[in-house]
C-alpha cells in the first residue's frame, strides 16, 4: 500500500508538471502571436522548452542492461538474488531521480536515505558480480548528481568515484577501476551542472516576469497617486472659487468674475499637470504650491500665514513636500471648516519639517483623526520611501495639524521669512 500511495503521488506530480508545461506553451504561443502582430520575428520570442523531470534520467537506466542480458542469458550466480537486486536498483533509482527535481522532496530525509539505500545496493551488485554489474556506479553518480547539488557536491563526488574505483580495484583490476572513478564523478558533475543551470534559468526567468510585474503595479500606483493629488486639489478649488464667485456676483461683479477667471487659470494648470503625471514627469514646486494654497485658502475664507526659513531644498524634497502642501490644505478647504491655517517650513543642515495645523474641528482628511484619507496614506508611503515621515492627526491646542520631515538639500542658508496673510491673487 505504501508502494501504491507513493505511485500515486509520482502521478499527481507528473500531471502537475504537465499543466504546468502546457501553460508555459501557451503563453510563449501568445508571445509568438503578438510578436507577429507587432510585425516582429515570432522566432526571437524565447522559449525554455518543458521543465526538466525524472522522464530524462530514466534512458541512462540503459547502462544497465549488460547485466539484464546475464541474468536472461543465466550467466549470472543465483540469478533470483541478481534479478532482485536489478528491480530494487532501479525502484530505488527511479524513485531517487523523480523526487531530485522538485526542492522540498529533493532535501528530504527520505530522499537522502533512498540515495544511501542505493549506494549500499550498488556496492552489493558489484562486489557480488563485478564485470557489468559495475556500470551501476555512474548511474549511482548521475544520481547522486541530481539529488546533491550546492557546495557539498564537489567533494562528495570526488569520494564517490574513489569508492567507486577502490570497489572496482578488489573485484575487477586496476584498469577499469580508473575508468569507472572517472565515469562516475564525470556522471554526476555534470548531471549537476546542467540541473542546476536549467534551474536556474527557469528562477532567472521567474524572477524577470515578476520583477515586470511589480513595475507595472508601481507604475499604476503612481499614476493613482498623482491623480488623486492633483484631481482632488484641483476640484476643490474649483468649488471654493464657484461658490465665492456665486456669493460675490449679486453685490462685487468685478470680485465674481476675478474668481470666474482663477477658476480658468487653474483648470488649464491643471490639464498642464495631467499631461505631465500621464508622461511620469511631474515635478512639483514648494513655492508655487504655497501660493496656490493662499490662494486657495483665501477663497474659502480661511486666513493663510505661511513660515518658511532653512536652506534651499534639494528638487526632490521640494517636489515632496509640495505633495504634502497640495493635499493638507485641499482637506482643510474640504473638511476642517477653519478660520485659520498655518503652513511652516522649517529647514536645518539635514532635516527640514513642514507644518500645517488648522484651528478647525480636527478632522482634516474627513476621518476622526490619524492619516485617514487616501491621499495622506500615499504621501505616507511615499516620504517613508524617501527617507521621512508623515504624521497626521488632531493638535494638541485644538484642530487638525499633519507634520512631514524629510532629508533637506542644498547648501545656501535663505532669512527667514514670515507672510502674512495676504490678498487673494489667482495661481500661477
Amino acid at each position: 500500500m505504501t508502494w501504491m500511495r507513493r505511485a500515486r503521488c509520482h502521478i499527481r506530480a507528473l500531471r502537475t508538471e504537465r499543466r504546468r508545461w502546457r501553460a508555459d506553451l501557451e503563453r510563449f504561443r501568445a508571445a509568438r502571436r503578438a510578436a507577429r502582430k507587432r510585425g516582429a520575428d515570432p522566432a526571437a520570442v524565447d522559449h525554455p522548452g518543458p521543465p526538466p523531470t525524472g522522464f530524462s534520467l530514466l534512458p541512462w537506466l540503459l547502462m544497465g542492461m549488460g547485466s539484464f542480458s546475464n541474468l536472461l542469458q543465466g550467466r549470472t550466480a543465483n540469478p533470483w538474488i541478481g534479478g532482485l537486486g536489478l528491480l530494487a536498483f532501479n525502484s530505488l533509482y527511479v524513485y531517487v531521480t523523480f523526487r531530485a527535481f522538485d526542492r522540498a522532496r529533493r532535501e528530504s530525509v527520505s530522499t537522502r536515505v533512498a540515495l544511501g539505500l542505493l549506494a549500499l545496493l550498488t556496492t552489493g551488485l558489484a562486489l557480488g558480480y563485478g564485470g557489468s554489474w559495475l556500470m551501476f556506479f555512474p548511474l549511482l553518480g548521475l544520481a547522486t548528481g541530481a539529488v546533491l547539488r550546492g557546495p557539498w557536491l564537489g567533494r562528495t563526488g570526488i569520494l564517490l568515484a574513489v569508492y567507486a574505483g577502490a570497489v572496482s580495484a578488489v573485484r575487477d583490476d586496476w584498469a577499469n577501476a580508473t575508468t569507472m572513478a572517472y565515469g562516475t564523478f564525470i556522471s554526476a558533475m555534470v548531471t549537476a551542472a546542467i540541473l542546476s543551470l536549467s534551474e536556474a534559468v527557469r528562477e532567472l526567468r521567474a524572477a524577470r516576469e515578476e520583477l515586470a510585474r511589480r513595475a507595472v503595479e508601481q507604475e499604476r500606483l503612481r499614476f493613482s497617486r498623482d491623480l488623486h493629488d492633483l484631481l482632488g486639489h484641483t476640484l476643490s478649488v474649483v468649488v471654493v472659487k464657484s461658490e465665492a464667485a456665486r456669493r460675490l456676483a449679486p453685490r462685487d461683479l468685478a470680485a465674481a468674475l476675478a474668481q470666474i477667471s482663477d477658476i480658468e487659470s487653474v483648470g488649464r494648470q491643471a490639464l498642464t499637470e495631467i499631461r505631465e503625471a500621464v508622461t511620469g514627469y511631474r515635478e512639483g514646486s514648494l513655492a508655487t504650491e504655497l501660493t496656490r494654497a493662499r490662494s486657495a485658502l483665501s477663497a474659502a475664507s480661511v486666513r493663510p500665514v505661511v513660515r518658511q526659513s532653512g536652506a534651499p531644498l534639494a528638487p526632490q524634497t521640494e517636489a515632496l513636500l509640495g505633495w504634502v502642501v497640495r493635499e493638507a490644505v485641499t482637506n482643510v478647504v474640504r473638511h476642517s471648516r477653519a478660520s485659520r491655517c498655518e503652513i511652516t517650513v522649517e529647514g536645518a543642515a539635514e532635516r527640514v519639517r513642514l507644518t500645517v495645523t488648522d484651528d478647525g474641528e480636527g478632522t482634516g482628511t474627513g476621518t476622526s483623526g490619524g492619516v485617514g484619507g487616501t491621499g495622506l496614506k500615499g504621501l505616507t508611503e511615499r516620504l517613508a520611501a524617501a527617507g521621512g515621515s508623515l504624521t497626521a492627526g488632531p493638535a494638541p491646542r485644538g484642530g487638525f495639524a499633519v507634520t512631514a520631515d524629510l532629508p533637506a538639500g542644498g547648501a545656501e542658508a535663505v532669512p527667514a521669512a514670515v507672510t502674512a496673510p495676504r490678498a487673494h491673487r489667482p495661481p500661477s
